[in-house]
């Protein structure tokens, strides 16, 4: 990366955890390192083994991916979010990981100087760095209805949110689709945390009660890396409005952004299974209860989070870096909210992706 590319994009800010992870592992027991959503249990045998057995792959895949994969993303959407109606050949494309398609997509859609992007006021970094790549100006909003002050091409929606594991109603999602279209808004929303809503149902800005059977200006953006375990395999999808995902496709196909055909393999294996997500999801509530309890017992207050994997905390007695060291003392590692904007300046977000025994060794250490 050039010095002017990198002068652009705002700094990584993992690299700011450092000292704190230095001394969080200098705990006699070890760190419990709570600070990145990194999936920690193993891969379901079922898509390491669809994943093997799709290994003898020498050619080329195809950027619109194999009918295979496209047909099970579509059937999950239907099955687990009630999203009928996407057409696997021209509504769904597979992508790289989300992670790629939320900081490539204003480039890839031609967003750039002059043009607006929203992103939550609590959010993700990558959306930020995504329109600086793009040169867009991005302008961080508690909600994009009702905003009529500039030339907005892209607004952003993550629910459950990352970090706050808020989950945004069925009206506030209706809203936002009506203030889109009414405003010739791309609206994309993150939904990777899907599968996980603890104290309500987070539901898709696909829905045909949110968006009234019509998927014009609007992308949901969905991924296995939490669902599945499969952050190692960056394996996702984007779909909607058949016209961006056209003009998604055309262009990724000159780019060679192409999932890997065993990676494909293993998404349309994941997708079509179910069980293994009941069973992730019953680890992860144990550990949220387990680290709630011993949390809330220690003094911290947890607010929001009805979804998601994170639990979003705060202490009477510190800000958040405060919060931070003051954990690391104990041994545990957690990420600062001023990560993710001004809004968490206050708090910590707390992921659930340590294994049970590290999840123990925290509530042990909190109880003192």
């Amino acid at each position: 990366m050039t010095e002017k590319t990198s002068s652009r994009l705002p700094d990584f800010p993992w690299d700011k955890l450092v000292p704190y992870k230095e001394k969080a592992a200098a705990h006699p027991d070890g760190i419990v390192d709570l600070s990145i959503g990194s999936p920690v249990d193993p891969v379901p045998p079922l898509i390491r083994t669809a994943l093997a057995e799709a290994a003898d792959a020498p050619a080329y895949p195809t950027t619109l991916g194999t009918s295979v994969a496209r047909q099970a993303a579509v059937d999950w959407m239907t099955r687990r979010l009630g999203v009928p109606g996407v057409d696997p050949q021209r509504g769904v494309l597979p992508v790289i990981g989300t992670k790629e398609l939320i900081m490539l997509l204003p480039t890839l859609l031609g967003v750039g100087a002059g043009d607006t992007v929203l992103i939550p006021d609590l959010a993700y970094p990558t959306y930020e760095a995504g329109a600086a790549l793009a040169r867009a100006t991005s302008l961080p909003v508690t909600t994009p209805i009702g905003y009529d002050a500039g030339p907005v091409r892209i607004a952003y929606l993550n629910s459950p949110r990352n970090p706050s594991g808020e989950i945004t109603s069925a009206e506030e999602l209706r809203q936002a689709v009506e203030w889109a279209r009414a405003n010739d808004v791309l609206l994309v929303s993150d939904e990777c945390y899907a599968e996980f809503g603890w104290d309500a149902k987070p539901a898709s800005v696909l829905h045909p009660d949110i968006c009234g059977g019509s998927h014009a200006n609007l992308l949901a953006v969905h991924s296995l890396s939490k669902r599945s375990n499969l952050a190692g395999y960056r394996a996702g999808f984007v779909a909607g409005d058949e016209q961006v995902v056209t003009e998604l496709l055309a262009v990724r196909k000159h780019a060679g952004l192409m999932v890997p055909a065993p990676i494909q393999a293993a998404m349309a294996v994941a997708f079509a299974d179910d069980e293994h997500v009941e069973e992730q999801r019953g680890r992860y509530l144990r550990r949220r209860e387990v680290l709630r309890e011993a949390l809330t017992a220690a003094g911290w207050v947890i607010s929001l989070s009805q979804g998601g994997l994170y639990l979003w905390a705060t202490h009477p007695s510190y800000d958040a870096y405060g919060s931070v060291a003051a954990l690391a003392e104990l041994g545990i590692l957690v990420a600062p909210g001023v990560f993710y904007g001004a809004a968490g300046e206050r708090h910590v977000r707390v992921a659930l992706t340590g294994t049970d025994e590290r999840v123990d060794a925290a509530a042990k250490r909190l109880a003192g």
